[in-house]
């Protein structure tokens, strides 16, 4: 009989684990969750006190038949799942599905896998705690209702296949309600002064020294008058003021700063960093990695002390401790850090390697002293008016905690680098002026989301927790209601004023402003789903519920309230709203938008979600004629497309003329732009616009796609029309009725008739038909 069984949900985490326990004990991994509500039904029974209605899905009951048979001959059951809400679940799971026993199940949690802190954990075991397990059903059974019974309203009035989601929805409408800040967002102009000043120097040279006037001013007529006036004035050292500054350094790592901080300096999505942070984890190099605490062990301060002693002298050594802000953090054990500080270093991928470095950085960077600063402002007076320009200059005095890290910021690019040193000055001083220049400057429009900081936004507002963040971004993500991408900066014309040798240049300058990468933008079906949300469940998407909520499950987690009278307070104002909801009628389709009528016509022309996504309809369903559609161009939106820009859509397609006595035509569709000619599509690529591409370019396409299929079909048999040798990615291989077959490197392909074809074939199908990509039998894609 097996003495002792622990069953973790991850196999590189039971690996690991096993490396530090004996021969008496077995480690397996259950592979996350083995069991759910169930996928097609409601699975929830409501007036029984929404007991929820789980199953074990198909593809894990050969699994849970090997660890109910290992279990049955095991003495002691330890469940090693991790240590949150979803963990503990995990465990309870285990513990009801396995039909495990009280007297021999025992349940373990630690937040690092390392030796010492596994065999402590199996010194103190513990029973499962159910407060932890109701708080994870609780909000797994509140998703549950939200999406079941919102999912079918968006069907019927908005588009099929539509899906909404508690989390989710809020994170769509912060997005949403970001870009209508953007796209309502005018710009100011004003006027940044700047002057170079000439310092004297004891060896009779002179430095320049920058200094700024301490307002913008408003228009070009001030500026031109503030630069005439500087012509004709003295400038004056008025006073000078030196103070230091101490920087402290930032927290050690939670879960969303470490997926911000990842995002700024190492360019990784939210979901990546989780899942290399998962690893590290699982290897036993870091500590938990969802986590809202910045807390830190005695272990950890004490070996982050000798790692800053050994390396840098006892000066850099300054141990804090953090407190964690979030009320009742559900997992505030410790801040992600490394388990062994004086391990600078792992093994690991290049981006493990990454990542670790900067949670070692930034774990010991919060236990080094204060970087010591000096500030030396220099006031500098205009003899002819009230206006003062100021210069700033910063010295390092002792770098402390900024020799290992700095911490990076969203709007970096807005900062002003002060970390220069000012010339030695005296207060009442005269100094000489070079360039004054009056640059025209914008203000700002509010920046569109990243991943990570939407992250910081939903921990802002108390919505979600560490383990929900990743999965929300990606979710929102694939149900196509947000969508990562860049945009194209414009080009902007901006005014320089400069005051050089007593004379005034005026000069117009071109700038590319605007432009962004990685942000998230809603997409038409995402702002449509939104506004009809935001209209009918004003609850369900108030960032203050939604915050709510989650401070009702910290409850149940504490054992403060019954999870099933948080579900019947929720479920009895919810439910009936949508009942309400869908029994209204609705005058027009939701997110439809009138934009005026064709003037040929005087036809109604209005834009929708279609079945297929967004377009532009001429005519309404009541005209004797049917309306006509056109899908709307990549970059279009149903919120800004003005009439003009719907009705050049109906423009296309448009014929081009004639190639080979066949029509040309030039349209769009779906997936954009195209060339149609004798049955055959070519993609228009994005150099070309639809509007203006001609006849010779549009055959220089379709020779081009010509010849790239001719490279592509190697050869064909008559007699047998299933069969033919193509040129893939991987080389060139046999197509036989859905099946790819490797041709051996020695062969060459158009020395093969059909005989030597179909007997290549029956040899690999003796062994097991092969693709040429992964060596392994997979079914063709139709055409």
């Amino acid at each position: 009989m097996q003495k002792n069984l622990v069953i973790v949900e991850s196999p590189a985490k039971a690996k690991t684990i096993e490396k530090f326990l004996g021969k008496d004990f077995k480690v397996l991994s259950s592979y996350g969750h083995i069991r759910d509500l169930k996928k097609k039904e409601f699975s929830i029974d409501v007036e029984n006190d929404f007991k929820p209605d789980y199953e074990i899905p198909a593809d894990k009951r050969a699994l849970v038949n090997t660890l109910k048979a290992e279990a049955k001959n095991a003495e002691t059951v330890w469940l090693a799942s991790d240590e949150d809400r979803e963990g503990e679940a995990i465990a309870w799971h285990l513990y009801e599905v396995l039909k495990l026993k009280p007297e021999n199940t025992k349940r373990i949690v630690f937040h690092e896998i390392t030796k010492s802190a596994i065999l402590k954990a199996i010194e103190q075991p513990r029973s499962i705690d159910l407060n932890l397990v109701n708080a994870q059903q609780a909000r797994r059974i509140l998703d549950r209702i939200v999406g079941f019974e919102l999912s079918p309203i968006l069907w019927r009035k908005v588009k099929p296949a539509l899906s909404a989601g508690r989390v989710q929805s809020v994170a769509v409408r912060l997005i949403v309600e970001r870009e209508r800040e953007v796209n309502a967002f005018k710009t100011e102009a004003s006027y940044r002064i700047t002057a170079i000043f000439l310092v004297p120097e004891a060896d009779g040279r002179s430095v320049e020294m920058k200094a700024e006037l301490t307002r913008r001013i408003k228009t070009k007529e001030e500026a031109n008058a503030l630069l005439a006036s500087c012509q004709q004035a003295f400038f004056t050292i008025e006073d000078i003021t030196t103070r230091p500054v101490k920087k402290t350094p930032p927290a050690p790592f939670t879960t969303s700063t470490l997926q911000q901080e990842a995002a700024r300096k190492l360019g990784y999505t939210v979901a990546q960093t989780m899942i290399i942070a998962q690893r590290l984890y699982e290897s036993g190099y870091i500590t938990y990695m969802r986590t809202d605490s910045v807390n830190l062990s005695e272990f950890a301060t004490q070996g982050s002390r000798a790692a800053i002693a050994q390396m840098m002298g006892e000066r850099y050594i300054h141990s804090r401790r953090f407190e964690t802000k979030t009320k009742g953090a559900q997992e505030a054990h410790e801040a992600i850090r490394p388990t062994y500080m004086e391990h600078q270093a792992v093994e690991g991928t290049a981006q493990e390697k990454k990542l670790y470095d900067l949670i070692w950085k930034r774990t010991i960077a919060s236990q080094m002293a204060d970087a010591e600063l000096e500030k030396t402002t220099a006031t500098i007076s205009i003899s002819n008016s009230g206006d003062v320009f100021t210069a700033v200059g910063e010295v390092i005095k002792f770098d402390g905690f900024l020799r290992v890290y700095r911490e990076s910021f969203d709007d970096e690019s807005d900062q002003e680098d002060e970390s220069r040193l000012l010339p030695p000055l005296k207060k009442g001083q005269q100094l000489e002026h070079g360039p004054i220049v009056a640059t025209e400057r914008f203000t700002q429009r509010p920046a569109r989301y990243t991943e990570a900081s939407l992250v910081r936004k939903l921990e802002e507002l108390g919505i979600g927790r560490p383990s929900t963040y990743a999965p929300t971004i990606s979710t929102i993500q694939q149900r196509e209601y947000v969508e990562k991408g860049n945009k194209d900066g414009e080009e902007r014309i901006y005014n320089v004023l400069t005051l050089v040798n007593q004379q005034t240049k005026d000069e117009d300058h071109k700038e590319v402003v605007g432009a962004e990468k990685s942000k998230l933008f809603p997409t038409d079906i995402g702002t449509v789903v939104n506004d009809f949300l935001t209209e009918y469940f004003p609850d369900i998407l108030d960032y203050n519920f939604t915050a709510s909520v989650e401070k009702e499950f910290d409850e149940v987690a504490e054992g403060e309230t019954q999870w099933s009278s948080i579900l019947k307070n929720f479920y009895d104002q919810f439910h009936p709203a949508v009942e309400k909801t869908l029994s209204t009628k609705m005058e027009h389709r939701v997110g439809e938008r009138i934009l005026g009528t064709e003037p040929e016509t005087n036809k109604t022309v209005s834009v929708k979600i279609g079945r297929f996504g967004p377009v532009v309809q001429i005519g309404t369903a009541e005209d004797e004629e049917k309306p006509r559609f056109a899908p709307m161009k990549k970059g279009q939106s149903i919120e800004t497309i003005s009439l003009e820009e719907a009705l050049e859509l109906f423009k296309l397609p448009r014929t081009l003329g004639e190639y080979e006595g066949k029509v040309v035509n030039v349209g769009i569709g779906r997936f954009g732009p195209y060339i149609q000619h004798s049955g055959v599509y070519v993609s228009l690529p994005k150099t070309l616009d639809p509007m203006e591409v001609t006849l010779d370019e549009a055959e220089q396409l379709i020779l081009e796609k010509r010849a790239k299929d001719a490279q592509r079909h190697i050869k064909k048999f008559e007699e047998e029309p299933d069969l033919e040798i193509m040129n893939g990615r991987y080389g060139p291989y046999i197509a036989y009725k859905g099946t790819n077959y490797k041709i051996p490197k020695d062969i060459v392909p158009t020395d093969l008739n059909l005989k030597s074809c179909m007997e290549l074939i029956k040899i690999q199908d003796e062994k097991g038909a092969t693709s040429p990509a992964k060596g392994r039998k997979r079914t063709a894609k139709k055409k």
